[in-house]
């Protein structure tokens, strides 16, 4: 075997070990980067050259080759990881809006609905105690205004949080649109690289990111391809096939009042009409909260909300006008309705107070004469029975809270799941300074041990070439 073999062991040593620096410190650099996965340099010893059938000695291996750069990351892991986040996805977005309807009603407090109603039947009875007295039927009056008005205001911050959903779902589609369109432009570039010999780690890298972004806006799973590029599904259908990636669009309603006709869908752009069958993600979070009341209380939280108000303003202008519209004002007036309720639009903002003072109010029994506060008496009893406005409030408010709190417990739960596959991710793809330090420290003794293994190799040629004969010459 030629010495000068020697030679190009030592050349591959340290090729080798420049190759593993060079991915340490590509590793190093990118410790704090969101979604790297760890790198290693592959090699594999090259065997001896086979001798011939009158060669002696023993043939020694050619040194190393470097085969690759391989990218440590878990199929298993980066699925589970885009689960959760599909489920996480789901539930925080469900959980954020209930919270927010939650805390729209100002339940309990001074500024509640269920308040105000205390203090409106009180109201009553107050006029009740003093008929045609202009202190209490200001109360009254007052009392009833402001409780027309925490209608209208709970309709209304209703009616925004539905419309402010209904645009973040617009924007949340063309954030899938665009990742979608990224992946099947990554795979062009994957597939290309895998064909050349070219390294593709950082490609993959982005390319999971985007899978990930896409789980956690509509419950996509991946499909690994053999020639190196994903398809992503959705609801099983094919969001990007190879180089390919499909479209999806928003449709329906843009305001809480045209849900009902025209709920609010995700469909695929080129099949207008063709839902996208959504089984996890913010989208599918957000579409549930936008669907449209159902008449049973179990649609859409938003709408079932509106509608609730709309129920319960036309429930308490019926019981009370029930029994105002018989009695009669201190001049014997009689006939009007104590609430009114405007002719067209949602009832809840259309609640309206008929009297405007203590001789417009109906408070007592026709021809009982002007000091009867029978009638007034009778209303303040409105606030009493199974058969209360105020039990109806209650229950929507005890409903509400508690779909609020299993829908912020089920997205704790999901958020601690994700949490720990993202945990289970990185320790096998994260970056752990300490091992690359170390590795750092091998790479670099073997290349230095290369560099000498060349020297001597170096020094051996110099003496059999320059000075080999030269012994005992004069």
């Amino acid at each position: 075997m030629s010495t000068f073999s020697g030679l190009n062991t030592a050349y591959r040593g340290l090729t080798a070990a420049r190759a593993g620096l060079d991915v340490v410190g590509q590793n190093i650099t990118n410790a704090t980067t969101e979604g790297y996965t760890r790198q290693r340099v592959t090699t594999s010893s090259i065997s001896a050259v086979q001798a011939g059938l009158f060669s002696r000695g023993t043939p020694i291996g050619q040194g190393v080759s470097i085969d690759g750069i391989a990218r440590l990351g878990d199929a298993q892991l980066d699925a589970q990881v885009r689960a959760t986040a599909s489920a996480s996805g789901y539930t925080t977005v469900r959980s954020s809006v209930l919270s927010n309807l939650e805390g729209s009603l100002n339940e309990p407090g001074t500024n509640g609905l269920s308040a105000k109603l205390t203090a409106f039947w009180s109201s009553w009875q107050g006029v009740a105690n003093g008929p045609g007295q202009t202190a209490p039927a200001a109360t009254l009056l007052a009392g009833a205004k402001s409780i027309a008005s925490t209608i209208s205001d709970g309709y209304q911050a209703v009616s925004g949080q539905w419309s402010a959903t209904r645009t973040a779902v617009d924007s949340l589609a063309t954030d899938l649109n665009s990742s979608a369109a990224q992946v099947a432009d990554l795979n062009v570039q994957i597939r290309a690289g895998l064909t050349t010999g070219s390294t593709v780690n950082e490609l993959i890298d982005k390319r999971s990111t985007l899978t990930e972004n896409i789980a956690k806006l509509a419950g996509g799973t991946v499909h690994q391809n053999a020639d190196g590029t994903v398809d992503v599904l959705v609801g099983g259908n094919a969001l990007v096939s190879g180089d390919t990636a499909r479209t999806v669009r928003v449709a329906g309603a843009t305001t809480i009042e045209g849900a009902a006709g025209a709920p609010v869908t995700l469909e695929w752009s080129h099949r207008p009409g063709a839902s996208v069958g959504l089984d996890g993600g913010q989208l599918a979070g957000a579409l549930s909260v936008l669907a449209p009341a159902d008449g049973q209380g179990s649609g859409g939280v938003l709408a079932e909300a509106a509608a609730t108000y709309d129920a319960f303003a036309t429930q308490l202008a019926g019981a009370v006008n029930a029994v105002y519209s018989t009695g009669s004002t201190p001049s014997g007036s009689t006939g009007q309705n104590f609430f009114a309720l405007a002719a067209s639009g949602p009832a809840a903002t259309g609640l309206s107070v008929v009297p405007t003072s203590a001789a417009d109010l109906q408070t007592g029994t026709p021809g009982a004469g002007a000091l009867d506060g029978t009638i007034a008496d009778r209303v303040s009893q409105l606030g009493t029975g199974p058969a209360a406005p105020d039990r109806a409030w209650a229950s929507f408010v005890t409903s509400t809270g508690a779909t609020a709190k299993a829908e912020i417990n089920a997205s704790d739960r999901a958020t601690l799941a994700g949490t720990a596959a993202k945990t289970q991710q990185a320790s096998t793809a994260g970056v752990d300074l300490d091992e690359e330090n170390v590795n750092m420290l091998t790479f670099q003794h073997a290349y230095q041990g290369a560099a000498r293994v060349m020297t001597a190799v170096d020094e051996m040629l110099d003496t059999l070439i320059n000075h080999l004969g030269h012994v005992g010459a004069a």
